[in-house]
């Protein structure tokens, strides 16, 4: 399954009063790994922009008079998502924009063409209730270095959500074995084996003492970071 780390930076807060998408960023991701794969552009919104909204991210009128308009672009973007998972920190304020543009060129909305939304700030909350949730605050209680985030922009944000999302998923996600990577199984003398599956020995390698400890403390790291819900821990304990 493809992962799109999402993110954009408008003109305003409310697409209802006409407000437009000035920036679009996202980030792949396949297996839990970045693929390098990124979609990034800026827009022109043929309006102009709010002063709140440019204290945020910083992205001047000026700036944007010979970028594409986001019609020009709509195809590409779309594209992109497809068949995607996408990961939003406030997934509301980013697909009601999104959404209002692809209205605006008679275009179905974005849920019709990915495979889901993943809200991270709902998740957020859910880990950590009655706390900040914003991806400053999410940065600093993860460990996640956002330095570079003087102001706001699309791309760096989606690269940075990338980063919270896999710390606060850490651990709670299944084992995934790419065998697509792999190659084939061949006899000595070059060709494919006749009978796929054949059983072969089985090398088992026991965890070091030093490897146990490590383990033990990646559980209770997990476990204090769900709130008590780290299912290997209590299955372990039940065991």
């Amino acid at each position: 399954m493809r992962t799109i780390f999402l993110d954009t930076e408008t003109t305003g807060l409310e697409h209802k009063l006409g407000h437009r998408i000035i920036e679009i960023g996202g980030v792949e991701m396949r297996n839990r790994r970045l693929t390098q794969k990124h979609f990034h552009v800026y827009l022109n919104p043929d309006r102009e922009i709010d002063a709140g909204a440019l204290s945020v991210h910083g992205i001047s009128r000026d700036f944007l008079l010979d970028k594409p308009r986001f019609a020009d672009i709509a195809g590409d973007f779309l594209d992109f998502i497809r068949g995607a998972e996408l990961v939003i920190h406030n997934a509301a304020f980013d697909l009601g924009f999104l959404n209002a543009e692809l209205s605006l060129l008679d275009m179905a909305p974005v849920e019709t063409v990915c495979h889901g939304v993943c809200d991270t700030l709902r998740m957020a909350k859910e880990l950590h209730p009655g706390k900040k949730n914003n991806l400053n605050a999410l940065c600093e209680r993860y460990g996640v270095d956002n330095s570079q985030r003087t102001l706001h922009g699309a791309l760096l944000d989606a690269e940075i959500l990338a980063e919270v999302y896999l710390a606060m998923t850490r651990g709670q996600e299944s084992l995934i074995i790419d065998l697509a990577d792999e190659p084939a199984q061949r006899s000595d003398t070059g060709h494919r084996p006749a009978t796929v599956g054949a059983a072969r020995a089985q090398l088992i390698r026991r965890a070091s003492p030093e490897e146990l400890a490590e383990h033990e403390k990646l559980l209770a790291a997990i476990e204090q970071a769900s709130k008590g819900r780290c299912l290997w821990l209590h299955r372990e304990s039940a065991a």
